[in-house]
């Protein structure tokens, strides 16, 4: 009834003043600030009566029991986006100011929106809403200088909804829209349930859980009153220095966009109708993922036609399930600013990919043409640069109010028509409707009582048992038993927060200060896992800090290893996040690797290593010095028993590697797709993990000797699991083209995956249907066509040996499939 009664008021409120107030003049803009130095910058003069906080966060003692279960719309093909703009939109958009629309089309930061007890400000709010008609907010309040570290959805809520009745009664009374990088669950929601991050999503090879994430994200970002998530991540991962390796799919362009199709019907579905849901951001568009020297943000250099061939398959998957959102990506690829390109951000993205929804910058990426990539001369030309070669829609101004000031200047001298700021309006203001913000823009109260639900925990816990990848297990050292002697050591697993990672609770992760009290019993820990697995408490030492500075009574540590039957060593990184993850090199801390060699060297006792980390650091001699070897990725903050049970044999691991694992430094961007002339010889190949039981394969079947156009075929084989283990097994499909006239094949391509639970002693056969068209490949002209050869059929060629077959690829190859212009 409440929501009823206020869509009722809400419709009545915004139809009557932001329509006919706006025709009858009444709803005109202020007169905007003069700047001079500092132009943009708004001071937050509070309404507090005094500043009595001293800036140490605080707990939310806000305190619910969440539902343990609830009903939700599950998984399906049937996709909704963007596309038609409504004629009532195109009315609204007629009636708006020149700075109701600019407004429309700027976002900025809430910490804009607090005071200095880190309180809702609503002096501010009313400014940002009176003065620039600010359309669209961001982020959480606790990266933000709030009062509180993480936000409950109630408290999230409350804000979120203040500043929505600030919105429908002040400025043009449009509802506004908020965006969140919601990017593994709600992380930035208290309580709600933090899944793992993209690349262990990746590594399930089961897209089912990228959607499970997208949907549980979606709704408890609306729970906290936001209808945006920044998500799905889908740059390609190829230089594993790259800080933000973990938050995407991986580095194979097929798994990508197969985890993108699911993440986008996860966080989206049907958005239109359903309340539980928000608008996604496929990200960041596009070629983000192979920065020059692996640091965040560095020059790409990407050929054209291989920016098609390996970067773009995730985008158009995203495109095709519906994703109402893009943002385009930092940075430069082969010297050109992608924020400025009219190649990319109109002829690639809107043209031939076809993406007709809203497209929003990163954060500050129009004045940063100006400040940090001298690809502009000032932020007035790469403004006006932005708006007239590109179709971006919002900026991401985030703390300013300089994107405003520019573009009234900007259309005030006839430098942009307001028709330009109309197609992103009516963009903007169509996504608000598909949401329902026109009709109640305010949060469920009901949807927070399912946030932490049993039931999304479960949902997570079950991505950890499928992510984690067994890499080594030298004479079945693994599974533990209950009955052994275990000494468990090192810094990772008696702490929730690094199993989170960045963007968890805060962007670069909780602080030292916040620890794992932030979490507030949110979130387990690898060793409480272990408890609960075994009855009984472990033996822990530390060994070693996470930044690896120092052994921690190490002759201790070697002592109590040698009294143990087995040891279990938890390394990997710091939280981080974007620039604050950059490294020079690949190796774990070699106190980390010394730590190993130590209890390795001077015991008898096998050492088994549990890798959390965000991407594939580099082992030195714990590759060898280990009888065992984990990759746990990031699990999230419900990581802890799902390991333990990976452990000790509850679970058989079926994760497989998302990246190819680098042997080495000059490793770093191998791929499984790089040309196959190639030396590729890394620590372990993408595609590569092991489980605790015997699988083998067998018959590998073509329906047909040849494959063309139209005529596709389909591969069969038959696996079988001889035990001792139930196993959840990844059955992958690859093709080698044998040659390709005038240009290199890769090394192999993935064309398939799928994932069969096999009791002991049962089989089952598995069919891939492969066509040719698959087969195409992008030319240097931009011309996607087939060039007839053998091709090898293979199935998991680096963990099951010659298993395959050889089809002839036929075709013409002058016929061209797709053709792209430049």
């Amino acid at each position: 009834m409440r929501i009823a009664l206020l869509g009722i008021y809400t419709e009545a409120l915004f139809l009557v003043s932001a329509i006919t107030a706006v025709a009858m003049g009444l709803a005109e803009a202020a007169d905007p600030p003069v700047f001079g130095s500092g132009a943009g910058v708004v001071v937050n003069t509070s309404n507090a009566t005094s500043c009595t906080w001293d800036g140490v966060q605080e707990l939310d003692d806000e305190v619910w029991k969440p539902a343990a279960s609830y009903a939700f719309r599950g998984r399906s093909n049937e996709t909704q986006g963007p596309g038609h703009i409504d004629r009532d939109i195109m009315h609204m958009v007629r009636r708006l100011s020149v700075t109701e629309k600019i407004g429309q089309m700027t976002q900025v930061q809430v910490g804009l929106l607090l005071d200095c007890n880190g309180e809702l400000n609503e002096t501010a709010v009313k400014h940002w809403i009176n003065t620039w008609k600010i359309g669209s907010f961001l982020e959480s309040p606790g990266n933000h200088n709030g009062r509180y570290s993480w936000y409950s959805p109630q408290k999230f809520s409350e804000l979120t909804d203040a500043v929505q009745r600030i919105a429908l009664e002040n400025g043009p009374k449009i509802p506004v829209l908020w965006g969140l990088d919601s990017v593994r669950g709600a992380n930035y929601v208290k309580g709600a349930t933090i899944f793992p991050a993209g690349i262990a999503t990746a590594a399930t090879f089961d897209a089912d859980h990228a959607f499970a994430a997208g949907r549980v994200a979606a709704k408890d970002s609306r729970a906290a009153g936001t209808h945006w998530a920044f998500a799905p991540v889908l740059d390609i991962a190829v230089n594993k220095l790259w800080s933000r390796t973990y938050e995407n799919f991986g580095e194979d362009p097929f798994l990508s966009a197969q985890m993108g199709r699911a993440s986008v019907q996860g966080y989206q579905g049907d958005y239109k109708s359903d309340r539980t849901r928000v608008a996604a951001c496929l990200k960041h568009f596009i070629g983000y993922g192979y920065p020059f020297d692996g640091s965040d943000r560095a020059n790409r250099h990407i050929a054209a036609h291989e920016l098609l061939e390996y970067y773009v398959p995730p985008f158009r998957a995203a495109i095709e399930a519906g994703s109402a959102t893009a943002m385009e990506s930092y940075g430069v690829v082969n010297g050109e600013a992608i924020m400025l390109s009219h190649y990319y951000l109109t002829q690639l993205l809107r043209k031939q990919l076809g993406f007709e929804g809203m497209l929003v910058t990163d954060w500050g990426e129009i004045n940063s043409q100006a400040t940090l990539y001298h690809t502009a001369k000032n932020v007035e030309e790469a403004t006006k640069l932005a708006l007239q070669q590109t179709s971006v829609d919002m900026s991401m101004v985030a703390d300013d109010a300089s994107f405003g000031q520019t573009m009234l200047d900007l259309v005030a001298n006839g430098t942009l028509s307001e028709e330009r700021l109309d197609e992103s309006v009516a963009r903007v203001l169509q996504l608000k409707k598909d949401l329902g913000l026109f009709t109640d823009p305010f949060a469920d109260p009901q949807l927070a009582t399912t946030v932490g639900s049993l039931q999304d925990v479960n949902a997570a816990r079950d991505a950890v048992r499928e992510s984690v990848t067994l890499l080594k297990n030298e004479n079945n050292v693994l599974p533990l038993k209950v009955n052994d002697k275990v000494l468990f050591v090192g810094p990772t697993l008696d702490s929730t927060r690094l199993m989170g990672g960045g963007w968890n609770v805060h962007w670069q992760g909780p602080s030292n200060e916040d620890g794992d009290a932030v979490y507030q019993g949110f979130g387990d820990t690898i060793l409480r896992g272990v408890r609960q697995v075994t009855g009984k408490a472990p033996k822990y030492m530390q060994g070693v800090d996470i930044d690896g500075e120092a052994l921690i009574d190490i002759d201790n540590v070697v002592r109590a290893a040698s009294k143990a039957d087995k040891v279990v060593v938890g390394l990997g990184e710091h939280t981080y996040a974007e620039n604050g993850g950059n490294i020079g090199q690949l190796l774990l801390p070699e106190k980390h690797i010394e730590l190993v060699s130590a209890i390795a060297n001077q015991t008898n006792t096998p050492v088994v290593v549990v890798l959390v980390q965000g991407r594939p650091r580099g082992l030195g001699t714990i590759a060898q010095n280990a009888a065992a070897i984990l990759n746990a990725y990031l699990p999230g903050a419900y990581g802890g028993l799902p390991i333990a049970e990976l452990l000790y044999g509850r679970v058989s691991p079926s994760g497989r590697l998302p990246t190819t694992y680098p042997a080495t430094e000059a490793q770093a961007s191998a791929t499984i797709w790089q040309s196959s002339y190639g030396e590729y010889a890394p620590q372990w190949a993408f595609g590569y993990g092991l489980g605790y039981s015997n699988i083998t394969y067998s018959n590998v079947t073509l329906s047909h000797s040849d494959l063309q156009m139209g005529a596709p075929v389909t591969v069969s084989v038959t696996v079988t699991n001889h035990g001792p283990h139930v196993q959840k097994e990844v059955v992958q499909l690859y093709t080698h083209q044998q040659y390709r006239m005038g240009y290199a094949p890769e090394l192999f391509r993935l064309r398939g995956f799928t994932k069969v639970n096999l009791n002991v002693g049962a089989s089952e056969t598995v069919s891939f249907v492969l066509t040719a068209e698959e087969m195409a490949f992008w030319d240097r002209k931009l011309r996607r066509r087939i060039e007839p050869a053998p091709v090898t059929v293979a199935i998991n060629p680096f963990i099951q040996k010659d298993i395959s077959a050889i089809v002839q690829l036929r075709g013409d190859p002058g016929y061209v499939l797709e053709e792209a212009d430049y």
